[in-house]
């Protein structure tokens, strides 16, 4: 058989069982459902060490110690942030308001999965897919196929043995991209979990289904003259470090003003970083950045600094834990600037405080807004006024970046699935839970009256109308109004009058009185509606709803500009190529 049409029908048949199966999960009890994600955490726990390792074995990226780090974040701290969530039946009730809420699943997850995090990903989507009493479709990376096939058979197996049904959670042995494509618009998926490049991502958000997919990091560090700098330094380097570089919150380059300098790279020294020379780090670039598609070189993926250096024909020494290179500039001519996936870090100095933040702010622009910044610094004025200038959602206050980001060294939610919100192409700006992953049905009872009051216009004769206060501002603002007894148990009859004088007063306001505006009667002879007509030559193109780089490149080669305007949806890579080669035509906006 042809492997995409193996691929695409094993999607379908999976998605269906997955259906199946929430036809009955869906009507779990809460308890029911939390015995179920115990097990499932329990034996993730006891597999951590194993899947691991089977990680680093057949994807060749990070460390077989922090892929076991990283699975049991995601089986002991992202399951104790969840145990105690309540997410079936009536979860919230506010009787002051008069509203009770109730939570609904949403039906079944597809979930788009990484090579960088692969078992711990896995573990982390179908504990909170599953705690929303959600099933669940996993559609590996297949690069790292056979490691995310054996996690989820240690978490369908355990789930099963606690009272899951047949098919609750599924994973694709055949994965390819048509069949992930076929997964995503599958008529039995509810929502998309989309964690890798942004080719997967584009793709979930054009799939006609909610989607939840991140954008890129490319996290920058300001180290501040108030910083304990000995602290600072080892954090980003244990930050960088962590995994070989392959969490996309890790540190990707510290900023730091002049007079810092000497001292940041001392301690970079006692950190055992190599130093790379102009011409080391320009070879080392044409290594490990793509020069056309300006992607990482796959290759160097969570590879350790004397991998790094024997493909760029570097001498590296054993003992380096990280290669570091100075930078002069951002963006395209700097490919060290961009997000490197790898123990690779640039350094840029400046004059001061105020450029170290602009500097900040511009390695966002270059690949990562939305995601994650870091700051060290004790002053808490300065950490303040940091976090109201980056454009990123989190920002991280004297923590190694992956460990504060992903909430293990914070407080924030425990999540392998770090939204960029709207700046960053993405529909959230949260740490993924289950939460996400269900909605939430409101019941409201009527608590206060529905009266309005008239306001003068002091333009017009006729009133506007606005909601009366619910209370008066003080017991002697208002006085009572004196209610009559009834005088008689039996209702009084409608002033049918009135109620028709206030309705048609009220549409004629609006314009949409029937009396002033009688509706014409259809003629079956009627000619059909002339279509509008096509754009004349020469006339200003339509504005675009989505560009991705791609776009970009094309509208480059023809030597035309892309028309956009507000609601134009664009990629971070999109945006950065089409403002520096000017291919937009924003007069429209």
């Amino acid at each position: 058989m042809d492997s995409d049409l193996q691929s695409i029908q094993e999607a379908r048949e999976l998605a269906e069982r997955a259906w199946r199966a929430w036809q009955s999960l869906r009507d779990f009890s809460q308890a029911q459902i939390d015995a179920i994600v115990d097990a499932m955490a329990a034996a993730a726990q006891q597999h951590a060490r194993r899947l691991g390792e089977l990680a680093v074995r057949e994807t060749g990226y990070g460390k077989p110690e922090d892929k076991l780090k990283k699975n049991l974040f995601a089986a002991q701290r992202v399951h104790a942030a969840i145990r105690n969530l309540k997410t079936c039946g009536i979860v919230g009730e506010d009787r002051e308001a008069g509203i009770v809420e109730i939570a609904v699943p949403v039906g079944v997850v597809a979930a788009i999965l990484p090579s960088t995090n692969p078992t711990s990903t896995a573990i982390y989507k179908t504990l909170i897919a599953l705690k929303a009493r959600n099933s669940i479709v996993i559609s590996p990376h297949p690069s790292a196929r056979n490691c995310i096939c054996e996690t989820v058979s240690v978490l369908e197996e355990a789930a099963h043995a606690a009272g899951a049904p047949e098919g609750a959670i599924n994973c694709c042995r055949h994965p390819s991209l048509p069949g992930t494509q076929e997964l995503m618009r599958h008529r039995r998926t509810a929502v998309i979990l989309a964690t890798g490049g942004s080719g997967i991502v584009k793709a979930a958000y054009s799939s006609g289904k909610p989607a939840y997919g991140v954008g890129p990091g490319n996290v920058p560090v300001f180290i501040d003259r108030s910083a304990d700098l000995a602290k600072a330094v080892a954090d980003v380097v244990r930050g960088k470090t962590f995994d070989w570089g392959t969490i996309c919150s890790s540190e990707q380059a510290i900023v730091a003003e002049l007079d810092l300098k000497p001292s940041i790279l001392e301690e970079l020294r006692k950190n055992h970083a190599h130093f790379l020379n102009p011409t080391e780090a320009a070879q080392l670039a044409r290594t490990l950045i793509h020069p056309e598609q300006f992607i990482v070189n796959p290759k160097c993926v969570g590879k350790s600094p004397q991998v790094l250096g024997e493909l760029a024909g570097l001498v590296v020494p054993t003992d380096a834990r990280l290669l570091v290179a100075e930078l002069e500039g951002i963006g395209k001519a700097h490919p060290l600037s961009a997000e490197k996936l790898s123990p690779v870090l640039a350094l840029m100095f400046v004059a001061d405080r105020k450029a170290g933040f602009e500097a900040c702010s511009n390695l966002l622009h270059f690949g990562g807004l939305g995601h994650t910044c870091v700051i060290h610094a004790q002053d808490d004025a300065v950490i303040r006024e940091y976090g109201l200038r980056m454009p990123a959602y989190r920002v991280v206050v004297n923590s190694p970046s992956p460990w504060g980001s992903i909430g293990l060294s914070t407080h924030l939610f425990p999540a392998m699935t770090l939204g960029c919100g709207a700046v960053g192409g993405n529909i959230t700006s949260d740490n993924i839970g289950p939460r996400h992953l269900l909605n939430l049905k409101r019941i409201a009872w009527e608590n206060r009256s529905p009266e309005l009051a008239p306001v003068p216009d002091t333009a017009s004769a006729e009133p506007r109308w606005s909601p009366q206060p619910e209370r008066p501002a003080s017991p002697a603002a208002v006085a009572p109004v004196p209610v009559p007894p009834p005088a008689s148990t039996a209702t009084a009859p409608p002033d049918r009058s009135r109620i028709r004088g206030l309705v048609e007063r009220i549409l004629t306001e609006k314009g949409l009185n029937p009396a002033a505006h009688p509706i014409p009667p259809v003629s079956p002879a009627a000619p059909a509606p002339t279509p509008p007509p096509a754009v004349a030559q020469g006339a200003p193109a339509p504005t675009l709803e989505f560009v991705c780089e791609a776009d970009v490149r094309q509208a480059m080669r023809q030597k035309h500009k892309l028309r956009i305007g507000p609601k134009t949806l664009i990629t971070p890579a999109a945006r950065d190529l089409g403002e520096q080669e000017k291919i937009f035509d924003s007069s429209g906006a």
